[in-house]
């Protein structure tokens, strides 16, 4: 039986544009991106740097990138939040059927903008018992901590769960810990499908 149920954010509720940042430094001369750039993004997304100390190691790395260019190219990746999935889980919560949990890999720069984009953000938020950001809490999917994080919080066994995520390397580990899960396809399916799509374990 499911009590709980944990979300991934980008491209379950925010559409995503995976490709859009490379595509936006390419546009800028800026095409293959150092291992120490790779390296500083996993950092960013676990709160390790700052905004700034993240800002100023690209543009170190490449003098033409304007603060501003940066940051358009970065927030790129972010496409529009459908109201419609926001009144899903807004309905969800007040059901109160199950514990809401929501899990992110992101980072301060993209909830940012977020934030300042969407404007039902913080009733969105209200919807969820807690709203866990990889660089607020220092752990990232796929790493099993971050899993085990959220059961110890929450006291939940996971087998009761259902992880929901559109990356399947974040869905296996989850699977391997017990979680049932729904490896989300964006681009033919929808987070409010979620009774029709996944009715078995209902």
């Amino acid at each position: 039986m499911i009590e709980a149920i944990v979300f991934d954010f980008g491209d379950v509720f925010v559409n995503l544009d995976k490709d859009a940042t490379s595509r936006k430094l390419k546009e800028m001369d800026i095409d293959k991106l150092p291992d120490s750039i790779t390296a500083k993004n996993r950092e960013y997304e676990q709160g390790f740097v700052t905004s700034d100390e993240f800002s100023e190691h690209y543009r170190s790395q490449f003098p033409q990138l304007k603060q501003e260019d940066f940051l358009n190219s970065w927030n790129a990746i972010l496409l529009e939040f459908p109201e419609y999935r926001f009144r899903f889980i807004q309905k969800l919560s007040e059901e109160k059927n199950f514990k809401l949990i929501l899990l992110s890999n992101t980072n301060e720069y993209h909830i940012e903008y977020i934030k300042s984009n969407v404007p039902f953000f913080n009733e969105f938020q209200e919807c969820f018992e807690a709203f866990y950001l990889s660089h607020e809490i220092g752990l990232r999917k796929p790493n099993p901590e971050i899993f085990e994080f959220v059961m110890d919080n929450h006291n939940l066994n996971p087998e009761n769960c259902l992880f929901i995520d559109d990356t399947k390397e974040n869905t296996d580990v989850a699977e391997r810990l017990g979680f049932k899960t729904w490896n989300i396809e964006p681009t033919r399916e929808d987070v409010i499908d979620l009774f029709t799509t996944k009715k078995e374990l209902f």
